[in-house]
């Protein structure tokens, strides 16, 4: 009997999902993160300098220093957005590589899109609507593939890492660049306070929007931390991991190779 207590409970857990501090069904949790990322698409990048103060290009900046990447080589941006990374790997690769900007929100996806276009950047970017849990690209297709602030919505985050190993080349990194657990015990009071007071406010005076920026301040929360993305990362196959923290561990850089 306690046996099977125990089964129904554990079904009933794996039926469900973190959205940000709330328990879902996990078949529904993909939309409703849609539905955030739809109200915030057209602020996206004003809230990105308002919240970071401007400190999240340095953070890409970070990133797409540490990418390797070389002419004629093909990136995946996964959960690309407004598309900050894919412009610089546009450049990066050349005419004769690729650049895929892949976002499960078509809003997202537009943006970044019609941002990309703005700036005459065309020919090598092309552009995916595509669910991280199930990439729809071949087998060892890419050199390199960055996430950046997006795993932390994906529903089952072990399941993207494993289908962004497949589709790596053998030699091929990814770069996993998302907010984590800062160092010390000061810093995330001050961060807490930030996250849960002030941010919802921001979002509500310029995006109209409170509730969507306290789901993200949550979602940050229920993230792994470090140590434990690294070990997600080594479970699906990923070698030589690491990690390095950004602005007191506010955010993280994880690394990951295919051999």
């Amino acid at each position: 009997m306690s046996n099977k207590k125990q089964k129904n409970t554990s079904d009933n857990e794996s039926a469900t999902a973190d959205f940000g501090f709330t328990k879902v069904d996990k078949a529904k949790k993909a939309d409703m993160v849609a539905d955030v990322f739809h109200s915030v698409a057209a602020k996206y990048d004003v809230m990105n300098d308002l919240m970071s103060l401007g400190i999240h290009r340095f953070w890409k900046r970070y990133t797409i220093d540490c990418s390797g990447v070389r002419s004629g080589q093909k990136v995946l941006d996964l959960a690309g957005g407004t598309g900050d990374l894919a412009a610089k790997f546009s450049k990066m690769v050349g005419p004769s590589g690729e650049v895929v900007l892949a976002d499960i929100n078509h809003s997202m996806l537009n943006v970044g899109k019609e941002k990309l276009l703005n700036k005459g950047i065309v020919g090598n970017v092309h552009y995916v609507q595509a669910n991280a849990e199930k990439l729809p690209f071949p087998n060892h297709h890419f050199d390199l593939i960055t996430i950046a602030f997006g795993l932390r919505n994906v529903t089952d985050k072990s399941k993207a890492l494993a289908s962004m190993f497949r589709v790596l080349k053998p030699g091929g990194r990814l770069l996993v660049l998302e907010f984590s657990k800062p160092s010390t015990e000061a810093l995330s009071k001050v961060y807490d306070a930030y996250s849960f007071y002030l941010l919802p406010k921001i979002g509500k005076l310029v995006a109209n929007d409170a509730e969507s920026y306290r789901y993200l301040a949550e979602s940050i929360r229920m993230h792994p931390d470090q140590d434990s993305l690294e070990q997600m990362m080594k479970d699906v196959g990923f070698e030589q991991t690491s990690y390095h923290n950004l602005t007191g561990g506010i955010v993280a850089l994880h690394r990951g190779y295919k051999f």
